[in-house]
């Protein structure tokens, strides 16, 4: 659905932040306009998507953000260690990142599809379908998007990576057990193993820059993969997996939390509600 779509439908898109300290929760921003998947950037203002395009979003409003020719971007993009806006976007071979820095606006070079999750200060880490069996996969590469080494061979569909504040760890999400349950390895992809295990769908762990929450988001059991328009839940813990406590419930589900969205001191978290104006 494109931001006019959405409008003339009566819905409507709530960015909102959650002190994980406080439990105060505060709407920054509410558009008739489909936005997804907040960024929380060091001066306080958010990178979000919508309509094919990037757009910054504060208290004020929406203003468009240059992407160049890259068109068709979704809602895998955020911020470099440093500086500069990393994204996806499609075209005719399928979704591929780009940089938009002090150097300009560039393609990487991986193989495409890929998608965009996370950064530490010396790799990314993606989302890719490699080889003919279009399995999704986990692989990291340097910050120039070269050297790319595919994490998790397997045959389950691996999601979500986003690093851990030291760099060492990558949370995901896997299939592997049978449905989407919360996964952490090491940098380098060895001690894969899931945190924890529910019945709920598990998807989007992010762990807080202080390292002392991861927050992720639930669907009901037996859904499937990770759809729009759902009640939802947002969930946190402790990265050994204790202390997991339920926060909120909403509607959302694609384009909640698809991305790291913690402030910078790792108080607080930004997210996407979603609801039908009556």
């Amino acid at each position: 659905m494109t931001l006019q779509d959405q409008a003339a439908f009566g819905w409507q898109s709530s960015l909102e932040v959650l002190d994980i300290t406080t439990g105060a929760l505060r709407v920054v921003l509410r558009t008739p306009r489909l936005i997804e998947a907040p960024n929380w950037h060091p001066n306080g203002w958010f990178l979000v998507n919508g309509d094919g395009r990037l757009w910054r979003a504060d208290t004020v409003g929406l203003s468009p953000i240059d992407t160049g020719s890259a068109e068709r971007c979704n809602n895998d993009h955020g911020f470099l260690p440093g500086g500069g806006i990393i994204f996806s976007a499609h075209n005719g071979n399928g979704a591929g990142m780009h940089v938009h820095d002090a150097q300009g606006l560039r393609p990487l070079p991986q193989l495409r599809p890929s998608w965009w999750h996370g950064a530490s200060q010396r790799h990314l880490t993606y989302a890719c379908v490699r080889g003919r069996d279009r399995i999704v996969r986990i692989a990291r590469s340097d910050l120039n998007g070269r050297n790319e080494v595919v994490l998790t061979p397997g045959e389950a569909h691996h999601d979500g990576p986003d690093f851990s504040a030291c760099g060492q760890f990558i949370w995901f999400n896997s299939d592997a057990t049978g449905h989407a349950q919360i996964w952490r390895m090491k940098q380098d992809g060895t001690d894969a193993a899931p945190v924890f295990r529910d019945d709920n769908v598990n998807w989007f762990p992010h762990p807080s820059p202080c390292g002392g929450h991861v927050v992720y988001l639930a669907y009901a059991p037996g859904t499937e993969g990770h759809p729009r328009d759902q009640d939802v839940s947002l969930w946190v813990m402790r990265p050994d997996g204790t202390g997991r406590r339920k926060l909120l419930d909403l509607f959302g589900g694609q384009g909640t939390l698809n991305v790291p969205c913690w402030s910078p001191d790792g108080r607080a978290f930004a997210f996407m509600r979603y609801a039908r104006q009556t």
